[in-house]
């Protein structure tokens, strides 16, 4: 079974709408110079496992407060077993949000025709360009991966969002209106901004978020485009 390297009990930030309880898993197969979860994908070793057996005892004593759990990363469809783990959640009664770069598009298939995901949170990190999604990314991408995991989320067999985390060094209004004409996906696209805080890429400190207003505005426009 997949190592778990995080419990978060209670998060009313990861799923919209809703109170969850968030597990976290190591590795990822990107190197986004802004991401602040690095310590999960180049030293997972400095926190110890979780037991799924007593995180499901933990989240039996949870049943009436939260309403599901999300697995997070790291890139949870890097594992072969995720199927396994969602399912073992989704039988001991609490619905499944995944969170995802869209790398996988197989497993992601697998989850939704196996039934075994509720919600779907993918991050597309820049316009479907190969040179501006390797800036954000930090490598380069298989952007017909990308492309086939968006297509398969428009077919709305699940619930799902897009979300870009938007950094003013990496993504210019101009980008951000690019992808929003490439998605159309109305509300479903989510600007988050960008924390300086423990980016992957110290540099990335000195970098100023944009100002929340003008993020909301952007947003706004993209979400326009349908």
């Amino acid at each position: 079974m997949i190592e778990i390297k995080g419990f978060l009990e209670t998060s009313f930030l990861d799923w919209p709408g809703k109170i969850c309880s968030v597990l976290f898993l190591p590795r990822c197969n990107f190197r986004c110079p802004y991401c602040h979860n690095h310590s999960l994908i180049f030293n997972p070793d400095q926190f110890a496992s979780i037991p799924l057996s007593d995180i499901l005892r933990r989240l039996h004593s949870l049943k009436g407060w939260i309403d599901g759990v999300c697995i997070t990363g790291g890139e949870p469809t890097l594992y072969d077993d995720l199927p396994r783990l969602s399912h073992e959640i989704k039988k001991n009664g609490f619905p499944v949000k995944l969170d995802t770069n869209g790398s996988n598009p197989a497993m992601l298939e697998t989850l939704i025709h196996q039934n075994t995901v509720d919600f779907v949170a993918m991050d597309v990190k820049a316009p479907l360009d190969s040179l501006i999604y390797r800036r954000s990314a930090g490598i380069s991408v298989d952007l017909g991966a990308i492309s086939k995991s968006i297509e398969i989320l428009k077919q709305g067999r699940v619930e799902y969002q897009f979300r870009m985390t938007v950094v003013p060094q990496l993504h210019s209004e101009e980008e951000i209106q690019t992808l929003g004409k490439q998605l159309k996906a109305g509300r479903r696209l989510i600007l988050q901004n960008f924390n300086p805080e423990n980016p992957l890429d110290p540099s990335f400190r000195e970098i100023a978020p944009y100002d929340p207003n003008v993020l909301r505005e952007m947003e706004r426009m993209v979400q326009e485009m349908v």
